[in-house]
C-alpha cells in the first residue's frame, strides 16, 4: 500500500475519533498557549484532525490525487521515512508563522492537513506546471491555479474575515516547492523551460 494511502487512512480515522471524542480533539488541536506550556505535539497532531466532513474530504481527495505522484518522485531519492518526514514537516512549517502570531492567544485554534496538502500540491505544480487541474469542475492549468491560489490566499489572510488559516496554505506551498528545489536545484530552470514551452515556446 502506498504511504499516501496510509497517511489518508490515519488522518481519516483520527478525525472520526476526534469528532466522537471532544476531549481528544481538544488535546490534538493547535492551541498556542498549550504549545508554549510544552505541548509541542500539537504542532503536528493538528494536521490529523478536521473541522467537519467537507474539510476532511477536500484535503484527502487532493492528497490522494497528488500525493501518490509526489510519493513516486520522492521515494527513490529519500525513501519511505523521507517522504513521511516531508509530509509531517509540511504540517509543522505551515503552522509556525501562525504560532508566532498566536502563541499567547487563548481564543485562537487551528486544525487540518491543509498545510501539508498544499506542500504536496505545489510540489506537483513545480514538476508539471501545465497539467490540467479541475477546480470546482472548471479546468485550469496548474500554474494558473497556483497564481490565483497564492493571490487569493494573501488577500484573504489580510482581510481576515473567515475562520480559515490561509497562512498555513501559503507556507505549506512554500515548503513543498522549496524542499524539491533543495533536493534537485535543476528543477527551477526546468520549470521555467516548461513555462515558456506552454506559452508558445518563447525563450529568453
Amino acid at each position: 500500500m502506498s504511504i499516501t494511502l496510509i497517511i489518508i487512512a490515519i488522518t481519516a480515522a483520527t478525525s472520526l475519533l476526534a469528532w466522537q471524542q471532544p476531549k481528544l480533539l481538544e488535546n490534538l488541536i493547535y492551541f498556542g498557549p498549550a504549545v508554549q506550556r510544552g505541548q509541542w505535539w500539537r504542532l503536528v497532531t493538528h494536521g490529523f484532525i478536521h473541522g467537519d466532513g467537507a474539510h476532511l474530504l477536500f484535503n484527502m481527495i487532493t492528497l490522494y490525487f497528488f500525493g501518490r505522484l509526489i510519493e513516486q518522485v520522492l521515494m527513490p531519492r529519500i525513501g519511505v521515512m523521507g517522504y513521511v518526514l516531508f509530509y509531517l514537516a509540511g504540517i509543522v512549517v505551515a503552522i509556525l508563522p501562525t504560532h508566532l502570531r498566536h502563541m499567547r492567544d487563548a481564543r485562537y485554534r487551528s486544525l487540518g492537513a491543509s498545510g501539508a496538502v498544499s506542500a504536496v500540491l505545489f510540489a506537483f505544480i513545480l514538476l508539471q506546471p501545465w497539467s490540467m487541474l479541475y477546480v470546482m469542475f472548471v479546468p485550469l492549468p496548474a500554474i494558473v491555479f497556483a497564481v490565483l491560489y497564492v493571490a487569493y490566499t494573501i488577500w484573504a489572510e489580510r482581510r481576515g474575515k473567515d475562520n480559515i488559516n490561509h497562512s498555513a496554505h501559503l507556507w505549506g506551498a512554500v515548503w513543498g516547492v522549496g524542499f524539491l528545489l533543495v533536493l534537485e536545484p535543476r528543477l527551477l530552470p526546468r520549470f521555467f523551460e516548461q513555462l515558456t514551452r506552454g506559452m508558445g515556446g518563447f525563450g529568453f
